[in-house]
């Protein structure tokens, strides 16, 4: 069967056989009842397209530039962990489908791959490094501090996890990873190889449940690199984020993996959008699995989206490989949402692209007008 769409490559990774006991549970579910999982996916379903005609869209561009950056596509490779799980090459594939497609890939704190190898294997990637402010900030500096030497453009820090999610699925299926998939590049930090086998003991050994503002700005003070706020969902701490020195956030909820009913990213995107200068970059993540809903999202304030299920998926399929086509078939259809809505550039989507959908709640019997009735000639 041709895989033609995400969904696709989603349904043919969980089909594979050789997933450790647990992992695919671990990648595909979220915290408590997974409401907020279905939520973002359900988000994008609110919002339809407002087709223009007689628009020269002959040419469609999809490149972008966040924080100075040229892309090819408004698209990132979220932070994700450990892609060892997923393919032998592990992060070194996905730079280099990232690099194919012209897109930066954000390097998780807990990769298989250190930061170091991962710009060997792929010299031409535009890398920005992940990080959590750590119970010890040194590991943290280190993360930073190897990142700007490795030649990674930007820090993402992530600030939705002040404690172990409660996630069934790995509770049921007492979930432990392979001895062989470890957090290399934390292990390159802390000196020694973090016990990532149990995923919920070490966020609970290693993340510091007392962050604050002030150990955002000390991290957008430790180097040079551009720091932008990961797990944003308020439009108060987009600016309390800009307010710290960061230039940037992404509006997330984990995917929802941290906090069960949490909002969707989609329904937070405006407000946050609204809370902070015009020019600011806002990025997004959590549930987009189509380019139409790339383009949504854009047309709702983001400048650009993260994926991170979708890229784990291409990897388990068909390793550097699968994920390059994820990331084509994002572009492909990107590119022809633009085209038959009218919008040759991406500067041309605004908030007028798009209009909310009718609620189905209210097409019942009671609200749906009954049919003309039939005229007999």
């Amino acid at each position: 069967m041709a895989l033609l769409t995400l969904a696709d490559y989603e349904s043919t990774a969980g089909s594979l056989a050789a997933w450790p006991p647990g992992v695919w549970d671990f990648l595909t579910g979220g915290a408590g009842t997974e409401s907020t999982v279905t939520a973002n996916r359900e988000a994008f379903a609110r919002w339809r397209l407002m087709p223009r005609v007689c628009v020269d869209v002959s040419v469609v561009e999809t490149s972008t530039t966040v924080l100075g950056s040229d892309w090819d596509l408004p698209v990132a490779f979220a932070p994700t962990a450990l892609h060892e799980v997923c393919t032998r090459d592990a992060e070194a594939a996905t730079a280099s489908a990232a690099t194919a497609l012209g897109v930066p890939m954000v390097v998780s704190a807990l990769s298989s791959r250190t930061i170091e190898d991962i710009a060997d294997a792929a010299p031409e990637a535009t890398l920005w490094q992940q990080v959590y402010l750590f119970r010890d900030r040194k590991v943290t500096a280190s993360l930073v501090q190897r990142a700007s030497a490795a030649g990674a453009q930007a820090i993402v820090v992530t600030v939705d996890v002040p404690r172990p999610a409660r996630r069934l699925r790995d509770i049921r299926n007492e979930l432990r990873f392979p001895p062989h998939v470890q957090a290399r590049n934390l292990a390159a930090s802390t000196g020694r190889a973090p016990d990532v086998s149990s995923p919920s003991a070490h966020t609970a050994e290693a993340m510091d449940p007392s962050v604050t503002w002030e150990d955002v700005q000390w991290l957008t003070e430790l180097s040079a690199l551009p720091v932008l706020v990961k797990g944003i969902q308020v439009g108060q701490d987009a600016e309390h984020a800009r307010r710290a020195g960061a230039a940037g956030v992404i509006v997330s909820n984990h995917g929802g993996r941290q906090l069960d009913r949490a909002r969707p990213t989609l329904d937070a995107l405006p407000e946050i959008r609204t809370a902070v200068p015009s020019g600011y970059p806002v990025l997004l993540d959590g549930g987009v699995r189509t380019g139409a809903e790339v383009m949504i999202a854009l047309a709702l304030g983001a400048d650009a989206v993260l994926v991170g299920r979708p890229v784990l998926h291409g990897l388990a399929v068909a390793g550097k490989h699968g994920a390059a086509m994820v990331l084509g078939i994002l572009r492909a259809e990107l590119t022809d949402a633009m085209a038959q809505s009218g919008h040759p550039t991406l500067d041309s989507v605004d908030r007028s692209a798009i209009h909310p959908a009718p609620d189905p709640a209210l097409l019942s019997a009671d609200t749906v007008p009954p049919p003309a009735p039939r005229v007999l000639r």
